[in-house]
């Protein structure tokens, strides 16, 4: 599993949830979103819809008619009933999964100790692969 640790510092977090959901669909991968707050999740949700002309991101709620279909769903709790194979943890909670390809963490600088601690509870954990990202001058940087 590719675990990346994203630190949140200049865009709204909706913009980088919809910059990595859209990279992911467009390689054909299903997104779960979690977001444990129910406001935070409709604000994710408008920002895919609104994600371009083109490029609007069809998504629902995990709990919904038919959210199997859906290629990004969002939910409070790590449950995709999609399919998902990547996982973007926008609330900045760490959780503990199993099962996802690859499994963003995204946090706001406040966030950084609990990520840390996260980030280290992975030590010499077989089959994961962690990488830490930061915002330079608009853009996303690969840091470690």
């Amino acid at each position: 599993m590719k675990l990346d640790f994203w630190q949140v510092t200049h865009d709204p977090l909706e913009k980088v949830v919809t910059l990595i959901a859209k990279r992911a669909v467009e390689q054909g991968e299903r997104v779960l979103v979690v977001a444990a707050d129910a406001q935070q999740r409709s604000a994710i949700s408008a920002a895919l819809w609104q994600a371009g002309p083109e490029s609007f991101l069809a998504n629902g709620e995990g709990d919904a008619p038919s959210a199997e279909r859906q290629p990004v769903l969002l939910a409070e709790e790590p449950t995709a009933a999609n399919g998902a194979s990547h996982l973007i943890l926008a609330d900045g909670t760490f959780r503990e999964v199993d099962g996802f390809a690859r499994v963003f963490l995204l946090f706001p600088p406040d966030g950084a100790p609990a990520a840390r601690a996260a980030w280290r509870a992975q030590d010499g954990r077989e089959g994961v692969e962690r990488a830490y990202f930061a915002q330079e001058d608009g853009r996303w940087v690969k840091k470690g």
